[in-house]
């Protein structure tokens, strides 16, 4: 299967809260199978559905820490640690450029899994990170909206002479 191409910034739909999912069918294991295939051949940690056009509520997680991937429909943060996190951050949709983002270190998230079932799962460290950067792209938010002003500018400046 090849899966679509990746949403390049700055276009709208990356700035565009997705849609609910609601029930778990063929059509939505599908398109998990697929953001899994475009998320391992970048490579990558995680991927929400919005990055390939896809304005619905999904996502998939795989850290490479041996757990394999979660997939996850209408993922929500129900709680989160006090202690941070820094990660260095990236995104398909943006090329060539990162930057170091603080998160909250671990988050439970209530989710739709595969089976259709409504579960809440403990993600830490770059588990953690993912699952947030993930629900970001979801609410129509990218890494960089985590940096301040002056930070975020000279991002996408940086982006922008690469492009």
């Amino acid at each position: 299967m090849t899966h679509r191409p990746f949403l390049m910034w700055p276009d709208r739909r990356l700035r565009t809260s997705a849609a609910p999912v609601g029930e778990i069918d063929d059509a939505v294991r599908a398109i998990w199978e697929e953001m899994l295939e475009a998320m391992y051949a970048m490579p990558g940690v995680g991927l929400a559905a919005p990055q390939l056009g896809i304005m619905r509520r999904l996502a998939v997680v795989d850290a490479g820490d041996g757990s394999g991937p979660v997939r996850l429909a209408d993922p929500v943060i129900v709680a989160a640690s006090e202690i941070p996190s820094e990660w260095d951050e990236g995104s398909p949709n943006l090329p060539g450029v990162r930057a170091t983002i603080t998160r909250p270190r671990a988050v439970t998230v209530a989710y739709t899994d595969h089976h259709g079932m409504r579960v809440r799962g403990e993600f830490v460290k770059l588990r953690a990170t993912s699952v947030q950067h993930q629900i970001d792209h979801l609410d129509g938010r990218m890494f960089f909206d985590r940096l301040s002003k002056t930070k975020r500018d000279m991002l996408l400046r940086r982006a922008r002479k690469r492009a």
